[in-house]
């Protein structure tokens, strides 16, 4: 496998953590009405993208060997992230707007395409 392919993947989702911690924590809380989430909840989920952008600039500079488990690892961590946004979308289906669904399944849809994509740079043979 290319290790120069899953520093960019790490560099990818490192800086699309960026843009969503920054989206949930700073964004939709200015504008909470606007998406119907309730401040707490953004905050919980803005903790996840702070993690996985440590994570990703970690393994984009430490990173060299056995890369594919560093890859496998935060492709599910991804993958779980959506599903802990899917739970607490419906937990507050009452309050969330149309806004906030289109938000959130972008996301979602986006997070899940680069874990695919990671998944399957992983399980390329070297």
């Amino acid at each position: 496998m290319n290790t120069s392919k899953t520093k960019q993947l790490f560099l990818i989702d490192g800086l699309g953590a960026l843009i969503s911690a920054f989206l949930l924590g700073v964004i939709l809380t200015r504008f909470e009405a606007v998406f119907g989430i309730p401040l707490q909840t953004l905050y919980v989920l803005s903790i996840f993208p702070c993690i996985f952008a440590v994570y990703d600039f970690g393994c984009y500079v430490l990173v060299s060997k056995k890369d594919k488990m560093f890859l496998k690892a935060i492709a599910f961590a991804n993958l779980l992230y959506c599903f802990i946004s899917i739970a607490l979308l419906f937990q507050h289906y009452d309050r969330l707007t149309y806004v906030g669904w289109i938000y959130f399944l972008l996301e979602i849809v986006i997070i899940i395409i680069l874990a695919r994509i990671e998944l399957k740079i992983a399980s390329l043979r070297s």
